[in-house]
């Protein structure tokens, strides 16, 4: 059983992975994936490239975001706050559970350090319905 485990949150996160691969303009490369220290969560750095005008739409994930900007401009919406536009060098906390979306606003490819801390064995990426 304990094999199994590891396997279906490598099948989780590749899930989602082809959620991002499928929608035009958007990339995903997973980085590292590691267990930690606090019972039942793990870390999931991945870099999200989107190209000029790109948006994902409103979505969550079952623990912490934190977003560093390696390329480009977004616009991030969280709900219930106002957007935030972020450059080279800045970040952006999301908590966990909080719907929000990414925008390129851009004239070229936007790159994100994604990384985070989440409940294992669920969905990494949650669309709002």
């Amino acid at each position: 059983m304990k094999k199994l485990i590891p396997a279906f949150g490598l099948f989780t996160l590749s899930i989602c992975s082809t959620v991002y691969a499928q929608q035009s303009g958007v990339k995903r490369i997973d980085l590292q994936r590691h267990n930690i220290e606090a019972a039942g969560y793990e870390t999931i750095q991945a870099r999200i490239e989107l190209e000029p005008g790109t948006a994902v739409g409103m979505h969550s994930h079952p623990g912490e975001e934190v977003i560093y900007v390696l390329e480009g401009r977004f616009e991030y919406q969280i709900e219930g706050e106002n957007p935030v536009i972020l450059s080279v060098g800045e970040v952006l906390f999301i908590p966990a559970g909080k719907n929000h979306s990414a925008k390129n606003i851009g004239e070229t490819k936007a790159c994100e350090l994604a990384t985070y801390i989440v409940k294992k064995d669920r969905p990494l990426l949650l669309f709002k319905k």
